[in-house]
């Protein structure tokens, strides 16, 4: 993900061609989401645009339970279980339930349930051909394929970095006495 080959979809040493261009297209998501909160503190993290809205700290954790939620679908072939339910409902579902449990965590928190979340993804990954991609299943009742839900993963998370970024333009800045 680092380095001169974050601006380039290619092969990746231990994974098939297809599952490559995926991961190089989800590195690059990863890249710009981190970027969009460098430097951000708790209280920003924290901030509340509107009684409606999401803080960025409640967003950059949806867009790990989102790609968790998966992982339990896909790779255990399951639901979650009583204790994930616990960690990650939250943010998953964000609104009043995010707004009242996501809060106070720092930066480096946030960063570092991402890292563990795609660990898990990336070690599944190597582990699967390019025709796994291709395999179908459903997705909320309708035909779908494991490539189709993988890009869903950086799709969402693109989604939710635009919003990151609508919200950092809105934090309230410093008064200059």
């Amino acid at each position: 993900m680092h380095g001169n080959n974050q601006f380039k979809i290619m092969d990746i040493t231990g994974m098939n061609h297809q599952i490559s261009q995926l991961v190089s297209m989800m590195n690059y998501a990863r890249f710009t989401t981190i970027n969009a909160v460098q430097g951000l503190t708790i209280d920003e993290l924290d901030y509340l645009e509107d009684p409606n809205s999401n803080t960025i700290g409640a967003l950059l954790l949806h867009i790990a339970a989102v790609e968790i939620g998966f992982q339990i679908e896909i790779f255990d072939n399951r639901t979650p279980n009583e204790e994930e339910l616990k960690e990650w409902l939250a943010a998953y579902e964000l609104g009043e339930k995010g707004r009242n449990e996501i809060r106070g965590n720092s930066l480096d928190y946030y960063v570092n349930k991402l890292e563990q979340v795609r660990l898990r993804t990336l070690k599944e990954f190597r582990q699967k051909d390019d025709n796994w991609l291709y395999e179908e299943r459903k997705w909320s009742g309708l035909p779908s394929n494991n490539y189709f839900i993988w890009f869903h993963v950086f799709e969402d998370e693109i989604n939710h970095r635009g919003q990151i970024r609508w919200l950092r333009q809105r934090l309230p800045r410093p008064t200059i006495k």
